[in-house]
């Protein structure tokens, strides 16, 4: 006797999401403690670990509402502590955390941004391209994210010079949008050029901290 689990399109599509949730964080534990043990390279660690921060972060959105993340790992018995703590409070790879941190410790002290700042700033270039991935491109979508990502930059400190390329891209693209209606959408054309910039200046900031090894 075949036992449907859903009944209609709807049901089933949560189904998957669920699904999908649930292999995210297994994976992002299995990475989190490969890397503890040396098991793989940073710069593997690291894009792997921002591809499923970025894919819990659009399923988290996509989920709002039907479930939350406490909800989610009591009912499912997830006993992954490492995973939680990378997806849910740190937002940001390791490394990252790291870099962050020394260039923090590096800079002079009254002029120093925390890593905390500069991890802030990596995940307002990530929801914004995310945002973006997921065709949200109303005015009103776009532009808070994008002012998020202006505000998080300007608390750099010495970490970004004021002629920032990202800064400067950034500011542009907000008062463009200033000029629009709430409701107005960004053409493909515009949303294409706006995902390159975004990605150009998150490049030039990543590079701009130093290695761990500095």
């Amino acid at each position: 006797m075949e036992v449907k689990l859903w009944n209609d399109k709807r049901e089933r599509e949560l189904l998957e999401s669920l699904a999908d949730l649930y292999a995210i964080i297994k994976a992002t534990e299995k990475l989190e403690r490969a890397y503890v043990r040396d098991l793989v390279s940073a710069a593997d660690y690291e894009a792997d670990c921002l591809k499923l921060i970025s894919q819990f972060n659009s399923l988290s959105s996509s989920l709002a509402g039907v479930v939350t993340i406490p909800r989610f790992v009591q009912a499912y018995r997830l006993d992954c502590p490492a995973a939680l703590n990378r997806l849910v409070q740190s937002g940001v790879p390791a490394t990252i955390e790291l870099r962050a941190a020394t260039a923090s410790s590096s800079a002079p002290p009254a002029t120093a941004a925390s890593a905390s700042a500069i991890a802030q700033c990596v995940q307002s270039f990530i929801t914004a391209m995310d945002a973006l991935k997921l065709n949200m491109l109303a005015n009103d979508q776009v532009r808070p994210l994008l002012h998020d990502l202006s505000t998080s930059m300007g608390k750099l400190g010495t970490v970004l010079p004021p002629d920032f390329e990202g800064k400067v891209k950034v500011n542009e693209w907000l008062a463009r949008l200033h000029k629009m209606g709430a409701g107005d959408e960004l053409t493909d054309q515009q949303a294409r050029q706006l995902n390159f910039d975004l990605e150009s200046a998150y490049s030039a900031f990543m590079a701009s901290l130093p290695t761990a090894g500095m």
